[in-house]
């Protein structure tokens, strides 16, 4: 069984703990994503899937097994998800009671891939899971953020591919000036 990993976030300059058979290749799914959730262990407003948000651009990379449930504990352990939230890693063929994501599983069709995994975590604001907090609110976060952690979040979404073009991401660049790195790019591995 071939496996990729979805990415639009820091797994593509940071794969961590991914046992990558290949690099980050654009043509993902274009997925709903918004910066929209603010990270437990790490000062950056993360990149994740909102149904709100507009489709946006991703890749994938092959994964070094053929195995699903070794592809999922990978994104689990690399994303620090409890085994308490399962529905927090998506994947295709989907776990047995979840929601099988229809853009996902036409994109693999049409690739000839046949599973594939992606970090599912909600939206979470002001410590609540599925918040999705307005821009006004985002920028209000990130302006107030100072030294390290300031740095970091302006990292994090400076890094994150240009042509992911996201409506908050055009309020940050407006308000903060936080435009993307020239050389932002993915981590790349033959």
């Amino acid at each position: 069984m071939n496996i990729v990993c979805i990415a639009w976030g820091s797994l593509l300059w940071k794969p961590q703990g991914l046992k990558l058979a290949s690099g980050w290749h654009p043509g993902g799914p274009p997925l709903p994503l918004e910066f929209v959730r603010q990270s437990d262990d790490s000062p950056e407003l993360a990149l994740v899937l909102c149904e709100t948000a507009r489709l946006a651009p991703t890749y994938y990379a092959y994964l070094a097994t053929g195995d699903l449930d070794e592809a999922r504990a990978m994104v689990r352990e690399r994303e620090k998800i409890t085994l308490e939230r399962p529905e927090w890693i998506g994947s295709i063929p989907a776990l047995e009671g979840s929601p099988e994501d229809q853009r996902v599983s036409a994109w693999l069709r049409a690739k000839r891939i046949d599973a594939a995994v992606w970090t599912a975590v909600p939206p979470k604001f002001d410590g609540q899971n599925g918040r999705v907090p307005t821009a006004d609110e985002v920028v209000a976060w990130l302006d107030s953020c100072t030294g390290e952690q300031r740095a970091a979040a302006e990292d994090y979404i400076r890094r994150t591919p240009a042509h992911i073009d996201t409506l908050y991401r055009r309020v940050i660049e407006a308000r903060l000036g936080w435009r993307p790195l020239r050389e932002a790019h993915v981590t790349q591995r033959r």
